[in-house]
């Protein structure tokens, strides 16, 4: 077969991936609006007056995703990306009943656990994005990227409102039953992941002979890769530290569980939905740019934020953030992905995914220390210096890009 035909082919395979992934986020990704929107709620309500705590089963979710990050690296190395997605996808259900038996027993540790291993799941499901990536040739890299994140726009939908039709329905254990509705939903997503055909060695790079890995401190100490991570953090970390007091800050405001739920349905609607056109975007203005946008529209949020506490401030801030973490954590993941080798890339992925989503829990921890301590103005002032730290490294490496060139 002739090599236009061979990349034709490679396309299509690479489109059917991600659209198999893109369904399987909407599906086995909707663990996480539904472990954020109620996850804190459901903390608080098992708490005495101190509620400094309350964010810490979101911290739970988030720590597993960090804990989990190595351990999805290395099973889908082990037994093939279809496999290892498909035993990921089993471990949301699993959380989900034991944070529902964690409600009943008014355990709150428990439910720190139950959400933990939800979590767990999820690194599984951050994974999809370089799985769609590694099978994709190099132009349409970011495209497979914005594909598989474009499932998110369903789980924004599928989430909250599986939240809103299930709090209730163990009544008067309120959210139990939205965490056993992650049994159906995990159910689901292991029949689409079944259908998944990743190649396991790429040899997507303009038919030449994979090279070799390099030491990993050597792909790790990268300028570009560290300020692609460092961005990846900022935007992902930032993000999370917001989005996991909202919904406490609304109901504090004397708004309803409903519409702090809602509001973190719009805000991950914001977080995918522009993922149909960010790849494009990319391709065409670079992925510096579009990462130093992500922050600037972050910075907008902390301001809308600043201005009020009517449930439309709340809403507007969450949408901006959830906008400015598309730009920016789309753009950064690609940053990564241009600074290692297909022989490298389950080591480097493991230990970014470790530190990132170490990074994040500890940010979603902190959340609600600052809110009990220096209220909602104390979480949305926080995005200047994040913002300030990262559009620095960027015009940075930018810098010594062009001065290399020359």
């Amino acid at each position: 077969m002739n090599r236009a035909g061979t990349a034709s082919e490679d396309r299509s395979l690479a489109r059917r991936n991600a659209a198999i992934l893109a369904a399987s986020q909407a599906i086995v990704g909707s663990a996480a609006p539904i472990s954020v929107s109620i996850g804190a709620l459901a903390g608080s309500s098992l708490l005495g007056d101190d509620k400094s705590l309350a964010t810490l089963p979101v911290t739970g979710f988030t720590a597993g995703v960090a804990i989990g990050a190595v351990f999805a690296a290395a099973l889908t190395r082990l037994v093939g990306r279809r496999y290892g997605f498909m035993a990921g996808a089993s471990l949301p259900a699993v959380g989900g009943i034991v944070a529902a038996l964690a409600l009943y027993d008014r355990n709150f540790w428990l439910l720190a656990l139950g959400l933990m291993i939800v979590g767990f799941g999820n690194s599984f499901v951050q994974q999809y994005r370089f799985a769609a990536a590694d099978a994709a040739p190099p132009a349409f890299k970011p495209q497979a990227i914005s594909i598989v994140l474009v499932g998110g726009i369903f789980a924004a939908i599928i989430g909250p409102q599986t939240v809103i039709h299930t709090q209730a329905f163990f009544a008067p254990v309120m959210f139990a039953g939205s965490f056993v509705a992650l049994v159906p939903l995990a159910l689901l997503g292991m029949v689409l992941l079944s259908f998944l055909h990743v190649p396991e060695h790429a040899t997507l790079i303009d038919d030449k002979p994979e090279a070799p890995a390099r030491p990993l401190g050597a792909v790790l100490t990268q300028f570009r890769f560290v300020t692609a991570l460092v961005c990846a953090i900022g935007s992902y970390g930032f993000m999370s530290f917001m989005m996991t007091g909202a919904p406490l800050a609304i109901v504090a405001d004397g708004h309803s569980a409903d519409l702090a739920t809602l509001g973190i349905q719009w805000h991950v609607l914001a977080m995918y939905a522009p993922s149909f056109f960010t790849g494009r975007l990319i391709a065409n203005f670079g992925r510096e740019r579009i990462v130093a946008l992500g922050f600037v529209v972050m910075l907008a949020c902390g301001i809308i934020a600043h201005l009020g506490t009517s449930i439309w401030h709340f809403w507007a801030a969450l949408a901006l953030l959830g906008l400015g973490w598309n730009f920016g954590f789309i753009g950064a993941t690609a940053m990564a992905t241009s600074c290692y080798r297909p022989s490298e890339k389950n080591a480097v992925q493991g230990v970014h995914d470790v530190i990132l989503f170490t990074c994040v829990a500890l940010s979603s921890f902190a959340s609600g220390q600052v809110l009990n301590a220096f209220g909602w103005d104390g979480i949305n002032l926080v995005a200047i210096p994040v913002a300030a730290i990262c559009l620095a490294l960027l015009a940075l490496d930018t810098f010594t890009a062009r001065r290399t060139a020359a």
